[in-house]
């Protein structure tokens, strides 16, 4: 038996994993409680994300800019 949680993000809801698809999941969870704050982790995730300046994409004014950042494939060149 599965004891995980997920948050169903088609019927806005908590389900085992016998629900829906998973392309329409959050998860999994470890606890049910952990599952129902699915949609605010995401959230913070995604502020985090949006200000972290790593991945910040240059703004419109700066299209013209020539710095283009590095890449993750910059730190396999020998």
């Amino acid at each position: 038996m599965h004891d995980e949680w997920y948050y169903c993000l088609a019927h806005h809801g908590i389900e085992r994993y016998e629900g829906c698809r998973s392309v329409d999941r959050l998860g999994p969870y470890q606890t049910r409680a952990e599952a129902e704050q699915a949609l605010e982790r995401a959230q913070a995730r995604n502020e985090e994300w949006d200000s972290d300046p790593r991945f910040n994409d240059p703004d419109e004014d700066d299209a013209d800019a020539d710095d283009y950042g590095t890449s993750g494939f910059d730190t396999l060149r020998p």
